[in-house]
């Protein structure tokens, strides 16, 4: 196994322990990361009702359920995220839905800013975006896929937006929190059973 990835699971944690440390840390006023300020406090105290909310509201269809209970794997999921992150709030309790269906499938989540090492292998386009979820064979120790940082619509969304302006504005990250909420994550599912069938598929290539 990579050796950068083999250190950063090292210090990896469950979803539940990473909530719990989350909410400790916003207790003690401060949010995940060496950055503090009052707006990435305001952003995470944000985050952490936007989980528990998608926690108990988010829906897994029973073909969907079905596929992944009786899916043979055998899978390290590492998760990178901060509790900052908006797109990470409203993707990642589908991505931990998804891995508590699975005996198969070990969700360990660890911190950007702590690990930029690892970051810094699975880049998009260039910059440090999450949520970032990296898949890794157990029995072949590689990396066989990896998603991030958004589902394909959001990114479809957020690429056309920059083409069109330059950039991303206070409106439109207004307006693609909206459009996560009305989605209810069945993008993110969507996204995730591919990238299970992809690693399935990935993993008897390299055991071959």
């Amino acid at each position: 196994m990579d050796a950068i990835i083999k250190e950063s699971l090292q210090k990896g944690i469950g979803f539940s322990e990473y909530k719990e440390m989350v909410s400790q840390l916003i207790l003690d006023g401060k949010s995940t990361g060496p950055n503090q300020s009052d707006a990435l406090l305001n952003y995470s105290k944000l985050n952490e009702r936007r989980m528990a909310r998608l926690h108990k509201t988010l829906k897994i269809d029973d073909v969907s359920k079905d596929f992944i209970e009786n899916t043979e794997v055998d899978q390290t999921w590492l998760l990178i995220t901060e509790s900052w992150c908006g797109d990470a709030a409203q993707s990642t309790p589908m991505i931990d839905k998804v891995a508590e269906l699975s005996d198969g499938i070990n969700l360990q989540v660890v911190l950007r800013d702590e690990n930029e090492a690892l970051m810094n292998q699975f880049l998009t386009n260039g910059n440090k975006a999450i949520p970032k979820l990296i898949v890794i064979d157990n029995k072949t120790e590689t990396v066989v896929g990896e998603w991030g940082p958004r589902p394909k619509t959001a990114t479809k969304l957020v690429n056309d937006y920059k083409e069109t302006h330059g950039g991303l504005d206070p409106q439109f990250k207004e307006d693609l929190q909206k459009w996560y909420n009305k989605d209810k994550g069945k993008d993110t599912l969507d996204d995730i059973l591919s990238l299970l069938k992809s690693t399935l598929k990935n993993s008897l290539k390299k055991a071959s």
